[in-house]
């Protein structure tokens, strides 16, 4: 089966597993292992409850693990049942919170961020990675992977774009050493936001020129944030601030929707290719649409 037609979310789902992994193995990551479970079952059990009472067509379980491993990679808190609450919500928030058919926020980024201001008792953890340049790379090497598979790495490298130039700028114009912004790029959790979270295909614009925008106004957000009211969150709060804009981009710069790959158009890509050398009066029927199941913007 030709690899355009994998689900982007298992790749996903791979690395945020093994990046969960790597956290708690080599870096001593506080992730009880009862706390991922709750994490996890929460997140499956609402995807389940969605689709039982209609909200969606079927139980899926792949956007609910990613939004679970994103959660457990970045949320602490005080008492476990706040970390499965926010999963919980995290996927309940697809179905309660929608605009023109579309999911407005990013699940866990949503989460997170009310989980931290509503609770008082959870908190974010991205600089938890540290910034060793080793495994800033391998960060980007594997979101790289992920978001061509997506078809949204021109959001992933337009916020990076947008964001090195501001860090750098603010270096340059207040007289810092070149390896001040240079330590700041290298921080994990930005590498992991900008890989795994911004570029969330089923919340961001659905036209190429959608996203550049919205990778502007959330770099713009998230540097005044940071460094103007000095929010270590910035990045996630600036994701939820920015949300809706999404649906104005969609309107003013429209494009074809995003929709994750199914198994019909798997098979009848086959069936395509098959039919490729079938006798030509004998045409395999396909529908049209069948080679791009991944919508293009």
């Amino acid at each position: 089966m030709s690899t355009a037609f994998v689900d982007p979310r298992i790749w996903q789902i791979g690395m945020l597993t093994a990046l969960l992994g790597y956290g708690k193995l080599a870096l001593g990551f506080p992730v009880a292992a009862e706390e991922l479970l709750l994490i996890i079952a929460a997140a499956l059990g609402t995807q389940w409850l969605a689709a039982k009472a209609g909200f969606a067509s079927r139980f899926d379980p792949k956007s609910a693990l990613t939004s679970a491993l994103s959660i457990a990679i970045l949320l602490r808190a005080a008492e476990p049942w706040l970390l499965a609450a926010a999963s919980a919500f995290a996927i309940a928030s697809k179905y309660a919170l929608r605009i023109d058919g579309k999911h407005l926020w990013n699940p866990s980024a949503l989460a997170i961020a009310a989980a931290v201001l509503v609770s008082g008792q959870a908190w974010l953890s991205p600089g938890q990675w540290g910034n060793t340049a080793w495994f800033a790379f391998a960060i980007a090497g594997l979101g790289g992977l992920i978001v061509f598979r997506a078809e949204r790495s021109d959001v992933t490298w337009a916020f990076a774009a947008f964001w090195c130039v501001l860090v750098v700028g603010r270096s340059l114009w207040i007289g810092e050493p070149f390896d001040v912004p240079m330590h700041r790029l290298k921080d994990g959790g930005l590498l992991l936001f900008t890989f795994f979270m911004i570029s969330d295909p089923k919340t961001t614009p659905d036209s190429r020129g959608g996203r550049i925008a919205f990778a502007a106004a959330v770099a713009c957000t998230a540097f005044g944030l940071k460094f103007g009211a000095h929010i270590h969150a910035g990045l996630v709060y600036a994701l939820v601030l920015c949300a809706p804009l999404s649906p104005l981009f969609d309107r003013w710069l429209p494009g074809r929707r995003y929709a994750w790959p199914t198994r019909s158009a798997k098979k009848a890509a086959v069936a395509m290719d098959q039919g490729a050398h079938h006798d030509p009066n004998h045409p395999i029927p396909v529908a049209a649409h069948a080679r791009q199941p991944l919508v293009r913007a």
